[in-house]
């Protein structure tokens, strides 16, 4: 009985995450608004104001496309800025994933955060359910559906070795690879370029292996993760390549192999 408004936002608009609002239209999907809410920089402030621009986009854009649901998926910094907007605007929210626990980041309390401001709770486990309705949430509105991205795993048609090769442009090794993604840990200060240099001294302790690295996310220190990474493909560019992004088939391919 719903008709489906997809709105866009974060990084499937920016070029320096590779304007993967492409691959939404790709999949068939329209898009009915894109909302610009990141800012060219990654500080705790930066992220503050996007969120506080998010908060303004998004109660424009329920404005405008009216609603009658939002369905929101996750943890992160936009979706608490959509959520709290449709909370505000008194339209009912369907919170995929909720009753999860992420130690040592803010998605930890912007997913309970969420929660709190949902009214339908999709979880992925039974000991998420049970967490959800600890915060307080009716039993009744607390739904284990399993998770969606496993189900979607399960459906997709992963690439073969060679078609996957061909389109990364990488030949792998033989027997040992290794596919990288490093994002921050958000609630530590400033420790994204110590980790990441140890990450790269215990792979390069690793004889004979290929790298294949994708690029963090637009959290705090999440630009000074991709300096580093590209700085070592550029000093080892037989071993290693990076991308913004992957997609995920050619993602989930290179985990398969």
């Amino acid at each position: 009985k719903l008709n489906l408004q997809l709105i866009v936002t974060g990084m499937h608009l920016s070029t320096e995450f590779g304007m993967t609002y492409k691959q939404i239209q790709d999949d068939g999907f329209n898009i009915d608004k894109k909302v610009e809410i990141l800012l060219s920089s990654d500080t705790p402030v930066s992220i503050s104001k996007s969120m506080g621009i998010g908060m303004i986009s998004y109660s424009e854009a329920y404005d405008e496309l009216k609603p009658d649901i939002v369905l929101v998926l996750g943890d992160r910094f936009e979706i608490f800025s959509a959520v709290s907007a449709a909370m505000i605007a008194r339209i009912p929210v369907a919170h995929c994933h909720g009753g999860e626990a992420t130690e040592g980041l803010i998605d930890e309390p912007i997913r309970h955060s969420i929660t709190k401001m949902s009214h339908i709770h999709f979880c992925s486990t039974n000991e998420y359910k049970k967490r959800i309705i600890q915060l307080g949430e009716s039993p009744k509105l607390v739904h284990n559906v399993g998770a969606l991205g496993i189900e979607n795993i399960n459906k997709l048609s992963l690439l073969s070795k060679l078609d996957l090769e061909n389109s990364i442009s990488f030949k792998l090794n033989g027997d040992l690879n290794f596919l990288v993604t490093f994002h921050p840990v958000t609630l530590e200060n400033s420790t994204s370029s110590e980790q990441v240099f140890q990450l790269l001294q215990a792979l390069d302790l690793i004889e004979n292996c290929k790298i294949i690295f994708t690029k963090s996310n637009s959290d705090t220190d999440g630009r000074i993760i991709n300096e580093i990474i590209e700085d070592y493909v550029i000093k080892n560019p037989k071993k290693s390549i990076c991308y913004t992004s992957l997609g995920q088939v050619r993602y989930l391919s290179l985990l398969k192999h």
